[in-house]
C-alpha cells in the first residue's frame, strides 16, 4: 500500500469523527477530574460494604472485557433498563447517541484516574494527616488543603492516562454509541470501519493523527513524572 498524504487529506471525510473524539475527550476529562477527586475522598475512608462495592464497580472496567462491559451498560441504560427507563421518561437519550459515547469514554477511563488517586493517598505519609487533624482541621479540610496538593501529580497522571483511553476506546463505545457514521463514529471506530471498507489511506491518516496525540500525551506524562520527582527531592 502506497499512502498519498495529499490525496488522503483532500478526500478526508472523517471530520465529524475527529470532532466527536475531541469533544468526548474534553467532556470526559472534566468529568474524570471531578469524579477522581470525589472518589478519592470517598474510597479512602473507613472500609465499609458500600465503599467496597463502589471500589469494585469503579475497578471492573479495568479488568473486564470492554465489549462485555458495554453489554452490561446497555442492559442498564437501554430503554427497558433500570437506569435507562427513567432517563427515557425524562427525555434523555443515552443509547446510540453522543451521550452514549461520552458515557463509554467516562466508564472506560475512570479506573485509571481513581486508582492513581487512591494509590497515592494510601501511600501518603500519615503524619501529614495527623498533623492537620491535631491542628483542628476536619477530614474534608485536610483532604482539600493537604491531600490534594500532595497527590496532584498522581491525579494529573491518571487524567492523562484516562485521556489516552478515551481516544482508544472501541468496545464499550460500539455497544452504547452504535458506530453511526457522522453521529457516534469516533476516530478509533472510523479506523475500524475504514479497514473493512478497504480504505487504507483513511485508516492510515487517522492512525497517524492518533499517534501524534499519543506522543503528545507521552511527553506530558514524562514532564509530570520529572516535575513530581523534582518536587519530592526538594521536599
Amino acid at each position: 500500500m502506497t499512502l498519498d498524504i495529499n490525496e488522503a487529506l483532500r478526500s478526508f471525510d472523517s471530520r465529524s469523527a475527529v470532532m466527536l473524539s475531541m469533544n468526548t475527550a474534553a467532556v470526559t476529562l472534566a468529568l474524570h477530574l471531578v469524579t477522581g477527586v470525589l472518589a478519592g475522598y470517598f474510597l479512602t475512608g473507613k472500609k465499609t460494604f458500600l465503599r467496597s462495592l463502589a471500589d469494585t464497580a469503579v475497578t471492573l472496567p479495568l479488568i473486564f472485557p470492554p465489549i462485555a462491559t458495554g453489554f452490561l451498560l446497555l442492559l442498564l441504560l437501554g430503554r427497558n433498563g433500570i437506569i435507562g427507563r427513567p432517563l427515557q421518561s425524562a427525555g434523555i437519550e443515552t443509547i446510540f447517541s453522543t451521550t452514549g459515547v461520552y458515557t463509554a469514554s467516562f466508564v472506560a477511563g475512570l479506573p485509571l484516574v481513581v486508582k492513581s488517586v487512591q494509590s497515592a493517598i494510601e501511600t501518603m505519609d500519615r503524619s501529614l494527616l495527623e498533623a492537620s487533624w491535631t491542628l483542628g482541621k476536619s477530614r474534608t479540610e485536610t483532604y482539600i488543603k493537604v491531600v490534594l496538593p500532595h497527590i496532584r501529580y498522581a491525579l494529573f497522571t491518571g487524567l492523562v492516562l484516562s485521556l489516552g483511553r478515551s481516544f482508544g476506546e472501541v468496545g464499550i463505545t460500539l455497544m452504547l454509541g452504535g458506530n453511526i457514521s457522522g453521529k457516534t463514529e469516533t476516530m478509533s471506530l472510523a479506523i475500524y470501519n475504514a479497514v473493512f471498507e478497504g480504505n487504507f489511506e483513511k485508516a492510515a491518516l487517522l492512525s497517524i493523527m492518533l499517534a501524534v496525540i499519543s506522543l503528545g500525551m507521552f511527553a506530558i506524562l514524562k514532564k509530570i513524572s520529572r516535575t513530581g520527582n523534582e518536587s519530592r527531592t526538594v521536599a
